[in-house]
């Protein structure tokens, strides 16, 4: 049987190590976080910054196809 002390120690130990596991993970994702958040400020730029297509640009409705 073990000490219980000892026992307390190797709890303490995994938790430990599962501590540091989790704070790695939270921290790459927030570094994930961080980049998506720039490439979706660049996309939301670039999109704005778009100039409607002159093709789309008629003087009226478009007429109906021929098979109408």
């Amino acid at each position: 049987m073990t000490d219980p002390i000892e026992d307390l120690q190797m709890r303490i130990a995994h938790q430990e190590l599962a501590i540091e596991s989790l704070n790695e993970t939270v921290m790459r994702q927030d570094q994930m976080l961080s980049n998506l958040q720039a490439e979706l400020a660049i996309l939301r730029e670039r999109l704005l910054a778009l100039q409607p297509s002159p093709l789309g640009e008629d003087d009226g409705p478009e007429p109906p196809p021929p098979h109408y």
